[in-house]
């Protein structure tokens, strides 16, 4: 019953992604393993076995252990709803919403349901590999800290630091997270690797000798860049890119400023008959696209008014006078309708906002969250999907008879009178083979035969052979204790 943490000399320096391979190179070993984050901040989140979430990443780390994701594995998840606010998830349970200050002052007493969650990992499997949040080197939050050597004092757990030379800076990025470690935090660290190596990595050897030189910190190796990487779900909405321009139908996905469970778009980003664009701020919808989806979004009277401030709704509004395609799902769902009121200001400020009046149904924002896993039949072809609903908030009006899907006897979701605008709460519809491959066929769009999860699993497999080539595995799972 051992474990051992990667941190990393900043965020996004690849943290998820060598954890996913060294689950994967370490469950091919024989071991039981499994995932844990103490503290995730992400609005990408996924639906947990015990009727919980946790980040996307650690879900995507569970598969690659062969779990089910469950509470456990991410016990703190912070949602950002604004610049400075943010959900507080603990065990996978919505605790309160709170400002930055106010989280601060709450983490004394979270470190003990993080421990609890630890524990219950480590007595469950024979390793458990631990990822931190950001960095270390933010010592001004070094007190309560919970995320990275907080943790690992408290828990015992040695860290190895990552440093990502793609950025540049990688030398000063781990010599000085040694210069500005408290002493007693500088002695939790046992090694050091370097990820996302673009060329030769023999022409780093210099670097590499001078970073072990001046930290005492063993290096475990050189990672050079995984250039699958982006067939795996993203966690920060900073990673969200388009598909390469490729012959094909164009498909339109509005890049809000508080996107939720972007990961639904995965399987089409990986479909070779579609051009997936991520519309950002400041860009027009493209003219040619057939289809424009609305993702989901964790504060939708705020993005109904980010999408307004980039013409958007009048993109839109070209986009079906051309005759193309809306799909809203949940977030994107209740801005398609003709309000979104929120009475208790459970997403912001109390008030309600016009909606896109796309589909006549009306949201109003409740302070009971739907969280569920489900399993449904879609209205339009009756083919089987399974997915999760994540989200505050119920949707009525007279669309609804017309529904997307049906779930358990109960009518889901909305499509309206001429049938080409659609809204939905089923997150993951995409991921269902059969269902992709009809959907997109009703748009004339000639989808491949492809089994999206089996592709998952063997980019997992992929890199944890990439993993295996370039990192001292068998010295890394050896440090755990």
């Amino acid at each position: 019953m051992k474990a051992v943490m990667l941190q990393g000399c900043g965020s996004n320096v690849g943290k998820s992604m060598l954890v996913a391979g060294l689950c994967r190179a370490a469950r091919r070993r024989g071991l039981s393993v499994a995932p844990f984050k103490p503290q995730n901040m992400s609005n990408n989140a996924a639906v947990t076995a015990d009727g919980g979430e946790i980040g996307r990443a650690q879900a995507l780390q569970a598969l690659a252990c062969g779990l089910e994701p469950l509470i456990d594995m991410n016990p703190v998840l912070l949602k950002p709803e604004s610049e400075t606010g943010a959900q507080v998830i603990v065990q996978g349970k919505r605790l309160v919403t709170a400002r930055a200050w106010e989280y601060a002052a709450l983490k004394p007493q979270l470190m003990e349901a993080v421990l609890e969650s630890f524990r219950r990992l480590k007595s469950a499997h024979d390793l458990v590999i631990v990822e931190g949040a950001g960095s270390p080197a933010e010592v001004n939050l070094r007190a309560g800290d919970i995320a990275n050597m907080g943790f690992a004092r408290a828990a015992n757990v040695p860290v190895v630091l990552a440093g990502d030379i793609d950025r540049g800076g990688v030398i000063a990025q781990i010599v000085g997270t040694k210069a500005v470690l408290d002493p007693a935090d500088a002695e939790m660290v046992a090694g050091f690797l370097i990820n996302k190596f673009r060329g030769d990595p023999r022409l780093f050897d210099d670097g590499y000798r001078l970073i072990a030189a001046h930290t005492g910190w063993r290096g475990f190796g050189v990672v050079p860049w995984f250039s699958q990487a982006h067939l795996l779900p993203a966690e920060d909405a900073l990673d969200i890119a388009s598909a390469p321009r490729r012959e094909g139908i164009t498909i339109a996905c509005l890049t809000f400023s508080r996107i939720a469970n972007f990961d639904d778009l995965d399987p089409l980003k990986a479909e070779p008959c579609v051009n997936l664009v991520m519309v950002r701020a400041g860009e027009a919808i493209p003219g040619d696209a057939r289809l424009v989806i609305l993702p989901g979004s964790k504060s939708t009277r705020c993005d109904l008014a980010y999408l307004r401030a980039q013409g958007w709704d009048i993109d839109l509004a070209a986009h079906i006078r051309r005759g193309g395609h809306v799909l809203g799902i949940c977030g994107g769902y209740q801005m398609l309708g003709r309000k979104v009121c929120d009475p208790d200001g459970i997403e912001g400020p109390a008030g309600e906002t016009a909606g896109l009046g796309l589909l006549d149904v009306e949201t109003v924002m409740t302070p009971d969250k739907r969280l569920s896993r489900v399993k449904a039949s879609h209205a339009g072809t009756g083919l089987p999907v399974e997915g999760y609903e994540i989200h505050i908030g119920r949707s009525h009006g007279p669309d609804c008879a017309r529904p997307f899907a049906r779930i358990k006897g109960r009518d889901e979701g909305a499509i309206s009178a001429g049938g080409r605008i659609c809204g939905s709460y089923l997150h993951g519809l995409f991921h269902e083979d059969a269902f992709r491959r009809a959907y997109l066929g009703q748009l004339g769009i000639h989808a491949a035969a492809r089994n999206h999860a089996a592709g998952v699993e063997t980019v997992l497999d992929a890199l944890a052979d990439h993993v295996e080539a370039h990192l001292d595995v068998p010295g890394l799972l050896a440090l755990a204790r």
